[in-house]
């Protein structure tokens, strides 16, 4: 049986947002430091959540820069998909759907170069061993 996080590529280590907020409410010292200011506890909270979920949005940010780089290169000439390729594989080192997505083109790469490899050889050839 899968587990849920490779199904639906939660990490059991990610932090959700709620969880951060409810330590602010509850811990004493945060509330007096944030009560200092409260026009800018929000901004905080938010500060917080990313500062503990860095790599991820890192990644995040990363992967999905190199993924639409690439697609903006794939019309002009250059190696658009390959950086395409590239962005993925950032994102897959977080993200199941990233990972699947990799791993379906990867496929179809390899089945289009088959086809390809296949009707380039003459008919009466033997096949590679």
């Amino acid at each position: 049986m899968r587990e849920r996080h490779e199904i639906w590529g939660d990490d059991p280590e990610e932090r959700d947002a709620s969880e951060v907020v409810t330590e602010a409410l509850t811990d004493a010292e945060i509330q007096r430091q944030w009560h200092d200011r409260p026009e800018v506890a929000p901004f905080k909270l938010v500060a917080r959540f990313v500062g503990r979920n860095a790599k991820r949005v890192a990644v995040t940010v990363a992967g999905f820069a190199v993924v639409i780089v690439g697609l903006i290169l794939v019309p002009l000439p250059g190696p658009g998909w390959l950086i395409v390729f590239a962005g993925l594989a950032i994102l897959a080192t977080e993200y199941v759907w990233a990972q699947r997505l990799l791993n379906y083109a990867k496929t179809k790469v390899g089945q289009a170069k088959d086809a390809v490899l296949r009707k380039d050889r003459p008919a009466d050839a033997d096949p590679p061993a």
